[in-house]
């Protein structure tokens, strides 16, 4: 018995040693199976050949990619700082100076040393560097049509010798202003204004500030920017109204309109009982009094919302003159309204784009979170022909406003009486519509036009005057 256990024991120990073996095998196997599918940069170059042979083509192409990745940093390197015409120049130098030695021409052979002699002259002004330390400080990031802007440079000489003079460049806008400089002694600090312009409203984008160092001819031409780009918006020009509580607009928060309703604040009148009132407003000592119950009824009472509605269109205004008026004018209203904490909206026609297959019937609601933001969107707006007129705006906006009390068309002396009576009666009967006219060349006043008020201003001290009311108009 002994025995046999003994050669069981040893025929298990060997089987298992075998399946463990096959265990093994199988997993080195199925390790090599999963490296074989990775492939790498160098298994795609040389595959599973070694040797030297193939560490050497291997050290070969990481030389050529090495070369390759230099050479492409100087091509844009040189790119940089080489013009068309320097490019050009240096095309020609050896073309020239090959052919003139091939064929024997001496004028060709001259022409190449000149546009050699050139290329050397033009590539000394790019030795050294521009040791000046330049800081902007920009004017007030919004500005009003009008106001005086002026940019501060501060420039300081950084180096242990004295600067050369230079000249700074200052992008305003679309045009460049050179700052001339002069030289500076070591650690000097200079300080130059730059007028900003604020004759036109929109947004200018100042600087970055660079330095061009450049040859005569204009071979080649290196830019050494040391600011940044800073943003300045130029808001349209407005004039402080009188509170839209009083005057000729109405505040209509918290006062009665002529519709009546069930149930306000405002109480109007007492009439029968009728079924489906509310019987928490019968009225019980009129009722003991006549013995028919009785309900109180209310006028109706909301919360006043404006409306400024500026048209962009080109063909309701005369000149440019006319709608810059008229762009300061809904500035002025929207921001009075806003400082009012009333519920304002200022909406402009949506502009069809040039290639549009139609004509896009849209408005746009321009933001009314705060003054600032409300002369930001105005800063942008531009008359254009694609524009809808102020009639099409009116239909849009009295279609869509619900609550509006109060509606200012804002347009120009294009506009005939019979299209602000159409675009007077887009909205509802129980909305004010004001249409004010801009103007510079006719005499302000104001006139009733079926219905409609027209408000005929040639400037913004005639829209004070006008939102004031009175009996001088």
């Amino acid at each position: 018995m002994s025995l046999r256990t003994a050669d069981r024991s040893r025929t298990a120990s060997r089987g298992g040693t075998s399946t463990r073996g096959a265990e093994t095998h199988g997993g080195r196997a199925d390790e090599s199976t999963l490296t074989s599918t990775v492939t790498t940069a160098r298994t795609r170059i040389v595959g599973d050949r070694t040797g030297w042979w193939a560490d050497a083509l291997v050290a070969i192409v990481r030389a050529a990619r090495a070369l390759g990745a230099g050479l492409d940093r100087v091509r844009r390197a040189a790119s940089s700082v080489v013009t068309p015409l320097g490019w050009t120049v240096a095309a020609v130098a050896p073309l020239a100076l090959l052919a003139g030695l091939t064929w024997g021409w001496r004028e060709l052979v001259v022409l190449g040393v000149a546009a050699a002699a050139l290329a050397l002259v033009a590539l000394l002004y790019l030795i050294g560097r521009t040791p000046l330390r330049v800081q902007l400080a920009p004017p007030p990031s919004r500005v009003a049509v009008g106001d005086e802007a002026l940019a501060r440079l501060v420039i300081e000489n950084r180096s242990r010798r004295r600067a050369f003079g230079a000249s700074l460049d200052v992008p305003v806008g679309p045009a460049i202003v050179p700052v001339a400089l002069p030289g500076l002694a070591r650690g000097a600090v200079i300080e130059r204004d730059v007028p900003v312009p604020t004759a036109r409203r929109g947004r200018l984008l100042l600087g970055p500030v660079r330095t061009v160092r450049a040859d005569p001819i204009g071979l080649v031409r290196r830019e050494v920017t040391f600011t940044d780009g800073v943003e300045i918006v130029i808001h349209p020009r407005t004039v402080d109204i009188p509170s839209t509580s009083s005057g000729l607009v109405r505040d209509l928060e918290g006062q009665p309109t002529r519709d009546l309703t069930t149930s306000d604040l405002a109480f109007h009148a007492l009439r029968e009982y009728v079924p489906g009132d509310d019987r928490r407003h019968i009225h019980w000592k009129s009722t003991a009094k006549t013995g028919t119950f009785m309900v109180r009824q209310f006028e109706e009472t909301r919360r006043s919302h404006l409306v400024v509605a500026l048209s962009v269109a080109s063909i309701d205004f005369a000149s440019e003159a006319e709608f810059e008026l008229a762009v300061s004018t809904a500035g002025s209203l929207g921001a009075r309204a806003i400082r009012d904490a009333r519920e304002v909206s200022v909406v402009v026609s949506a502009l069809t784009p040039e290639f549009a297959k139609r004509t896009v019937v849209a408005t746009r609601s321009l933001a009314t979170i705060a003054p600032a933001r409300l002369l930001d969107d105005l800063a942008l707006v531009e008359l254009s022909a694609s524009a809808l007129g102020v009639v099409d705006v009116s239909r849009l906006v009295g279609g869509g406003a619900r609550g509006v009390s109060v509606a200012f068309l804002v347009v120009g002396s294009s506009v005939r009486p019979a299209r602000l009576r159409s675009a007077a009666a887009a909205f509802p009967p129980s909305v004010e519509v004001v249409a004010i006219q801009c103007d510079p060349e006719t005499v302000p006043g104001r006139r009733r036009l079926s219905g409609l008020t027209v408000v005929t201003i040639g400037s913004l001290a005639d829209l004070r005057r006008a939102m004031r009311g009175g009996d001088e108009w």
